[in-house]
């Protein structure tokens, strides 16, 4: 099993591990087995290199097809394609739902990185 290397720990409400997310992009599961890859040009994978969505630079986040399924935005509101909030990613890593209730951390992950976690691999 290779280490994972400057990995930041994706956590559940309770602070239990739920996976990482290395600083190369690659996001693994709390068995340290390959989830999925965030690629330097927006690129999102699932374990097998298949295209599963795009995270644009202004925030958009799209499907493998281009079609807008979300936002993140600079403060960390998380909002649905339909402009509804969905969630938000704090400066602390705290991860919360659209009512406030905390689902997760996420400490020194990058904000947009952090919502794929939670909202494309479903780490909470």
């Amino acid at each position: 099993m290779a280490l994972a290397i400057n990995a930041q720990t994706i956590e559940n409400s309770s602070h239990s591990t739920t996976g990482f997310i290395n600083s190369n992009g690659t996001i693994e599961n709390s068995s340290h087995s390959t989830a999925g890859y965030i690629r330097n040009d927006g690129t999102i994978e699932n374990e097998s290199h298949s295209t599963i969505g795009y995270i644009r630079d202004d925030g958009t986040i799209e499907n493998e097809s281009h079609s807008t399924i979300g936002y993140v935005h600079d403060d960390g509101t998380v909002e649905n394609s339909s402009h509804s909030t969905i969630g938000y990613v704090h400066d602390d890593g705290t991860v919360e739902n659209e009512s406030h209730s905390t689902i997760g951390h996420a400490e020194g992950v990058n904000r947009r990185w952090a919502a794929v976690c939670f909202f494309f691999f479903k780490f909470n």
